[in-house]
């Protein structure tokens, strides 16, 4: 039986993405899924949807906040104890670069990338001259140098714009979305961290090694 999959949309401003992501890497859960990390624009998406920034919604912005740090907790994610100054942020261009790394090295970027944001609170982590030393301590002045390069490309924002819509067409409308194949070759989409527990039980993962599964039940 083929191992599962799981592609994973990301853009950076997003806490619950950033959840997400960081339980993928480092849960035993996920240690035998075949994981596809692919950089989108919230924006992009929300807007393909007519949906609204949660922040810009009554009370859902304080709540969100609050939700946060409580899933951050529950899950053990490292999290900034506040909103970084100013978010939500534009993330075009980092998630752009973003689009001009090599697959198999997006991992390291996003590790490198979400932890100056989520957990150290950067909040110019969108100027090239914040997150291109942080893309380089994650793979190297080379590639780092050649992603900011192409960031600002027709190419790359082609590539950003085609991540995006095809998460939408996929059924997204905000982020973290999951788009999952089990063993037996069957595929359905999961949107949220409140939904990973679903995500396990499609892909028949083992959740008892983590106890932060147990709420999601």
């Amino acid at each position: 039986m083929p191992p599962p999959k799981i592609t994973l949309y990301l853009d950076i401003v997003s806490p619950f993405a950033y959840i997400a992501y960081y339980v993928t890497r480092h849960s035993s859960v996920f240690a035998k899924c075949e994981m596809t990390y692919v950089p989108v624009f919230l924006g992009g998406i929300l807007k393909a949807c007519n949906n609204p920034s949660p922040i810009n919604i009554k009370n859902k912005g304080t709540w969100t906040n609050i939700e946060r740090k409580r899933w951050a907790k529950h899950l053990n994610v490292p999290m900034y104890p506040t909103y970084p100054d100013g978010f939500p942020i534009l993330t075009l261009s980092v998630q752009r670069a973003l689009c001009a790394i090599p697959e198999a090295k997006l991992p390291s970027c996003f590790d490198a990338l979400y932890r100056a944001f989520w957990v150290e609170g950067n909040s110019k982590i969108n100027n090239p001259e914040t997150y291109l030393p942080v893309l380089e301590s994650a793979v190297g002045k080379e590639i780092a140098k050649d992603a900011l390069a192409k960031s600002s490309t027709q190419a790359m924002k082609d590539r950003l714009i085609a991540n995006s819509d095809k998460a939408v067409e996929s059924g997204s409308f905000g982020l973290p979305w999951f788009e999952c194949t089990n063993g037996r070759g069957e595929t359905e989409c999961f949107w949220g961290v409140d939904h990973m527990g679903q995500v396990a039980a499609f892909l028949d993962l083992d959740t008892t090694s983590d106890k932060g599964f147990k709420a999601m039940m």
